[in-house]
């Protein structure tokens, strides 16, 4: 099928419904179009007669239609005849690395965070022979439902004729570019792409992450330089594959979803979409009203006896109360006081509570090497959501046995009452938690004052008693499941104390 024939509203394989084209290249053309069976969208490759490799790029879609990974394309249909060659892939919504560049770098753990998912998902393809070759930023999604999706996996690399003896060196360094635009906004490259500049260059050397940007950790740094910069590398080895850079990235937090707020009382549409059927009409979306549900109105006559009958019974109501009052004082008689004592309610007002700032926070870890991710706690109290501390990785959820706990310690410069500690947890459910308090950065003078088990989220943490201390200690006794290890995860710790500085 040519390029020239096919047209929006063309039907391929009697189901897949082509409506708009998004690109065009070299005689391949993208066009977003609609399963008719299973009323979705879905992304259509289709080739003109003078497309070179239509045959690799089938065999390529074909093979990587058994990738299982979700945090890959997921391909579902790929044909090849000299009139309907086409490729069905899955219609992925979001936004690209470019995306959410457009402001600037994103923050070095969240940028990590989203490559690691990347990384992970590629070396999961290379296990079955199957790798990307020509990562570029628009080829990172952050989804709309809030997930990590690498596009174009095998098929890409064929459609633009890209092959190499060494895959997995390639898909390591394409991961590093990745990784160093977002940590930068730059791209390190000879010229711009997608939309951001070229990396700076010293002496003809692309400059590192921390040249470009301030606050890029140092082991996220490392990480970059080994990927995809060698003249930096100073005698570090290269990571040579998408398995090597997910281990070196395994112990970074994943991405969070983004807090949306949501009204308190949403209004209710139907929830229609213009691909439900191949014969839904797509009609224009109309401004939501509240729905007011009028009544007939009664006639005037109706009206005059609804009025009296109204009347009626509000006197013997008025009737029927005054009597029981008076048959009830008479048989319980007592002073005008004790008629009068009933409970009032209570007029005392909230006690105000205030944010406290810790002085500083560390890793917690008194039963082990003394030592947890020291140089990310700070991450956990600098207002940031996006930012965090993370224990170390552990083999199972009981912190492989070593020990009963660990955690993130806050002084708070001097003792203040704590009302209740607020503290935002990785997503994922199973984390046993304690908050304790006392005035020694001691695990044997800090006391639980309260406890959330299977905790997950923003957690509240309110002590059953009044709580003192000038050191307030997030307690994991339970880890969660994170990137193949168990991890506890604090983004944000806020504590309040009651009353007023």
């Amino acid at each position: 099928m040519s390029t020239s024939a096919v047209e929006p509203g063309t039907r391929l394989a009697e189901r897949f419904r082509l409506e708009d084209r998004v690109s065009e290249s070299d005689g391949a053309t993208l066009w977003k179009a609609i399963d008719e069976i299973l009323a979705r969208p879905v992304a259509v490759h289709t080739f003109g007669p003078d497309f070179p490799r239509v045959h690799e790029v089938v065999t390529a879609a074909r093979a990587a239609s058994r990738l299982t990974d979700p945090r890959l394309t997921q391909v579902f249909d790929a044909a090849e005849d000299d009139d309907h060659s086409y490729v069905v892939s899955e219609w992925v919504t979001g936004d690209t690395l470019t995306d959410l560049l457009a402001a600037g770098p994103m923050e070095p753990e969240r940028a990590a965070g989203l490559v690691a998912e990347a990384a992970e998902a590629l070396a999961h393809a290379a296990e079955s022979n199957l790798y990307h070759l020509c990562l570029r930023p628009a080829h990172l999604v952050w989804t709309t439902g809030n997930t990590v999706k690498v596009l174009g996996v095998a098929v890409d690399a064929a459609l633009s004729g890209l092959t190499t003896d060494q895959p997995d060196l390639e898909d390591a360094e394409g991961l590093g570019r990745l990784l160093y635009a977002g940590l930068t906004g730059h791209w390190p490259g000879d010229e711009e792409e997608g939309g951001l500049p070229a990396a700076p260059t010293i002496d003809g050397h692309f400059c590192t992450p921390r040249q470009v940007t301030a606050g890029v950790p140092g082991y996220l740094e490392t990480v970059t330089v080994r990927a995809c910069l060698p003249e930096s590398r100073k005698g570090q080895g290269a990571l040579s594959s998408a398995a090597e850079v997910a281990e070196s990235l395994a112990d970074v937090a994943r991405p969070m979803p983004i807090p949306i707020a949501y009204p308190s009382a949403p209004a209710v549409t139907p929830s229609v979409s213009h691909a439900e059927g191949p014969d839904t009409e797509q009609r224009p979306a109309r401004p939501i009203q509240s729905l007011t549900v009028q009544q007939p109105r009664p006639s005037s006559g109706t009206l005059n006896r609804v009025l009296m009958t109204v009347v009626v019974l509000l006197v013997i109501a008025a009737v029927g109360v005054g009597a029981w009052t008076v048959g009830r004082s008479l048989g319980n008689p007592g002073t005008p006081e004790q008629a009068s004592s009933s409970p009032k309610p209570s007029t005392s007002a909230p006690v105000a509570v205030q944010v406290v700032k810790p002085s500083k926070a560390t890793g917690f870890d008194p039963l082990g090497d003394g030592k947890e991710k020291p140089e990310m706690a700070p991450l956990a109290i600098d207002g940031q959501p996006s930012t965090l501390w993370k224990t170390e990785a552990y083999t199972s959820a009981e912190l492989g046995n070593l020990k009963p706990g660990v955690g993130l310690l806050l002084d708070m410069g001097k003792s203040v009452q704590v009302s209740d500690v607020v503290a935002t947890l990785a997503q994922a459910p199973g984390a046993n938690v304690e908050l304790k308090v006392g005035d020694k950065p001691e695990l044997g003078s800090l006391k639980t004052v309260a406890r959330q088990k299977d905790a997950a989220g923003k957690v509240t943490f309110t002590p059953d008693q009044p709580a003192t201390g000038q050191y307030v200690l997030i307690w994991f006794t339970r880890l969660p499941a994170d990137a193949g290890g168990f991890h506890g995860t604090i983004y944000e710790v806020v504590v309040h104390s009651p009353g007023s500085a």
